[in-house]
């Protein structure tokens, strides 16, 4: 299979650069897997289509703030740093631009000196390993001054920091939004429990490898990034008893279809365990957990609509998306949502 067969076209106006509110008042395109049928909704009607039984999985992860802009000392110099991955305390592994203002012993100063910075170390790869330091909590401080890492796809500014969290975000550490997650409300999910609907939750930590464009041709040729995932005890507890009374898992957005199929997948079974996650599904992979799936609309020729497309059937996928289009749904991040799952769902 060809990373062509993944694309499609997309006006520019569509994509949505601003999050709408309620957060629930999104659009919610429902899609049966089975017969490739269609529901025009919203997102607050979701709550028709799930029952007593089911059980949702969706991911806790929290997004750092992790932009921040430094002054390098002794000059006016101003350069962004993206933090990326935190090694040791407040040593992290960050991309800097302009990368020639960032050399090895380079210091700078962020948030009129709240905190500072050395890098210590250039890597082959251009990134930077950087040593930070703040008087309080280094967390603390980031959240003062640090911007949202926001998709390149947005150029709108984000007034409100929380809009890119979900409501139960928790363990922080993400470098991107689990964005199917951001159409949840906390009185929406007041609903689905007293519905008898459960949630559960795992933890993913978003990459930015998420947004890497696939570049190789041939699909099976392309190397995932790895990111870390943790499945507590009580998740895999509920998991486990919503399949053997016959209910329905349902993945809130496809960091949690990874995680739960990942661990599946290596160990025969949902276990509570943590790890670090490469998996890429595409069309031909045989699902061992989920029942549906809740996505947002995902960039053409990205590992995300193969992952729907393994799920919901190629072709079932490309109409839903031509469909989309049509109807002028919102795209990514802060855009629409579609619901997959089975045909009666779809019925009701």
């Amino acid at each position: 299979m060809k990373t062509s067969d993944f694309y499609y076209e997309l006006p520019k106006e569509l994509i949505a650069q601003t999050p709408v509110e309620p957060r629930d008042s999104s659009r919610l395109l429902v899609l049966d897997r089975n017969s490739g049928d269609i529901q025009h909704k919203h997102f607050y009607d979701i709550i028709d289509y799930l029952h007593e039984g089911d059980l949702i999985v969706a991911n806790d992860s929290r997004v750092l703030p992790a932009r921040i802009y430094g002054i390098k000392d002794g000059t006016v110099a101003r350069v962004e740093f993206l933090l990326l991955k935190q090694i040791s305390g407040n040593r992290w592994e960050t991309l800097c631009k302009p990368g020639k203002k960032a050399r090895e012993g380079a210091k700078f100063s962020f948030g009129d000196g709240l905190l500072k910075a050395t890098v210590t170390e250039v890597k082959d790869d251009g990134n930077r390993v950087v040593d930070f330091e703040c008087d309080e909590n280094f967390f603390a401080t980031l959240d003062k001054i640090g911007q949202m890492p926001l998709p390149p796809y947005i150029t709108e500014e984000l007034k409100d920091k929380e809009r890119y969290q979900t409501v139960y975000s928790h363990e922080l550490g993400s470098a991107a939004a689990p964005t199917a997650g951001l159409h949840f409300t906390e009185e929406l999910m007041d609903k689905l429990r007293k519905k008898g609907v459960k949630i559960a939750y795992v933890t993913l930590h978003v990459g930015l490898g998420t947004f890497r464009p696939v570049k190789v041709d041939d699909v099976t040729n392309h190397k995932m990034h790895s990111e870390h995932y943790e499945i507590p005890r009580e998740t895999a507890r509920l998991i486990n008893e919503t399949k053997k009374n016959g209910g329905r898992v349902i993945a809130i957005g496809t960091t949690s279809c990874r995680t739960l199929e990942s661990v599946a997948t290596e160990f025969g079974e949902i276990k509570p365990c943590d790890g670090f996650t490469d998996i890429f599904i595409y069309p031909g992979y045989k699902f061992k957990v989920l029942d549906g799936l809740v996505t947002n609309f995902h960039l053409p020729e990205s590992t995300l609509i193969m992952l729907v497309s393994a799920f919901a059937g190629y072709d079932n996928i490309m109409n839903a998306y031509q469909i989309a289009v049509k109807e002028k749904y919102r795209f990514f991040s802060f855009g629409d949502a579609m619901f997959i799952s089975q045909e009666e769902l779809c019925s009701n």
